[in-house]
């Protein structure tokens, strides 16, 4: 891991060669005045995240977002964990200093875009119809924007959050941290220093559950294993019999773990959930019946892609790699799996894969993180459904497991609880979750008005 020493950054070392423009500071302007502008100067902002190092980096992206702080009069901190790998810190000091910090994060890189697959220029940053198109929009600039207008409201306005604030904006979560909460954690602890809770992404947006509007708070993640197989055999020429064939040993590796009937397992957060939608729309729930288990999943509609990975464990194949020549039989063969744990079952998970390998694999670790699961009950969580309803009298909040990961799992090594809550109220045609590393992202501006108003009621009461 490259590793140069960590570099403060200030606004007079700062500029802007990414086209974005500076934030106003009005006096006048308002959380939902900004949002949208905001959004799309991040949108324009290209953080695309390869995770091999050959990205453009966040450093364009943080310099933002330092001038969008600085400019209301805070005193963020800028580091950077490798070149161009730069994360941006700053607290705000609470009403009640007794109480302990709540972490607001973000992270500023995106999954890459193919442009030629998409209707739009991925990083133009359009506004068509009232949605604003882009990569990123989603996957999280949308919430990244509403944290800046948000807390650039509060300051203006001379009000302080409820208490001590910790608002964080992180490199590299698209591919796993490393440069970003994950050395921001291991490096700069004290940054953090007194938080309990987190708040972050995929959570808080709304869904159609029969009709109903409900609003999916994340209070889980599964775990997460990037696997290598490597398979052995005797090298030979492809004209001879070989019965120690390394392709056909991972061949059949692959096959077998990529038809692996995993079982049902609900968890306590995806049981809530299903009890919920089934409260909802008046289908039975039995946790042991696949069929009543599968048709509570559909009917959440476009959402029902998240969490029908959530009902069991999961491992694709994702990569191959082996020989050099037509005619040459390899010693080795690779494969790539993703899988992805329940909570509290990581260890039954690596062992019926060890087991699918076969004796001619072994399993390496690429990357390995852990799952989170926390209650959907306290202070915290009240404020946020506190904060819905209040935008949206009558709507449903239930809790759900995210089938991904976020910087929560880092913030989680210093003990801090982590949510997911960038809250959307979204039109129900809209297939928000399919935008998720998708092509065409898109956000509607009045979802992101809603957003910042529920965020700025909410760190007013929590």
């Amino acid at each position: 891991m490259p590793g140069p020493p960590e570099s403060a950054g200030t606004v007079a070392d700062m500029s802007f060669t990414s086209g974005a423009s500076r934030p106003s500071a009005a006096d006048h302007a308002t959380a939902q005045d900004e949002v949208a502008s905001i959004c799309q100067d991040l949108l324009r902002i290209d953080t695309s995240n390869y995770g091999d190092g050959s990205g453009p980096g966040e450093r364009a992206a943080a310099e933002y977002v330092m001038t969008s702080l600085t400019e209301v009069g805070l005193d963020p901190e800028l580091f950077e964990s490798a070149p161009g790998r730069a994360n941006v810190v700053v607290r705000l000091p609470g009403s009640d200093p007794t109480r302990p910090a709540l972490v607001l994060h973000g992270h500023t890189d995106v999954v890459p875009a193919a442009a030629d697959d998409w209707s739009v220029d991925p990083f133009g940053g359009e506004e068509i119809d009232g949605l604003l198109w882009g990569r990123g929009a989603v996957d999280m600039k949308d919430m990244d924007a509403m944290i800046l207008a948000v807390v650039r409201q509060m300051v203006r306005e001379g009000r302080s959050p409820s208490r001590d604030l910790v608002v964080a904006f992180f490199a590299d979560e698209e591919a796993g941290g490393r440069f970003g909460a994950r050395y921001a954690v291991d490096h700069r602890p004290e940054l953090f220093e007194g938080a309990t809770e987190a708040i972050s992404e995929v959570g808080g947006f709304s869904v159609d559950v029969g009709g109903h509007r409900a609003y999916l708070l994340q209070t889980a993640e599964k775990g997460i294993g990037w696997l290598r197989l490597v398979a052995g055999g005797r090298a030979g020429h492809g004209s001879q019999v070989n019965t120690e064939n390394a392709v056909t040993h991972l061949a059949a590796a692959v096959a077998r773990i990529g038809a692996h009937p995993w079982p049902l397992q609900l968890t306590p957060t995806v049981h809530a959930l299903l009890s919920g939608v089934a409260d909802l729309t008046g289908l039975p729930f039995d946790p042991e019946d696949e069929d009543a288990v599968a048709r509570l999943v559909d009917a959440l509609g476009p959402a029902a892609r998240f969490v029908g990975a959530t009902v069991r464990n999961t491992a694709n194949p994702t990569q191959l790699s082996a020989g050099y020549k037509a005619n040459v039989i390899p010693g080795s063969a690779e494969a790539v799996i993703d899988t992805r744990f329940l909570p509290g079952h990581e260890e039954s998970a690596r062992a019926t894969l060890e087991s699918l390998a076969g004796e001619h694999v072994r399993i390496e670790d690429i990357h390995r993180d852990v799952a989170l699961e926390v209650p959907f009950s306290g202070d915290l969580v009240d404020a946020m459904v506190a904060a819905l309803h209040r935008e949206d009298p009558g709507a449903s909040v239930l809790p759900y497991t995210l089938s991904g990961g976020t910087d929560n799992k880092s913030l989680s090594r210093l003990g801090i609880v982590g949510y997911g809550f960038a809250p959307l109220k979204l039109p129900p045609t809209l297939d928000f979750s399919a935008m998720f590393h998708g092509v065409d992202e898109r956000v509607p501006v009045e979802s992101l008005r809603f957003g910042v108003r529920v965020l700025d009621r909410l760190l007013a009461t929590c």
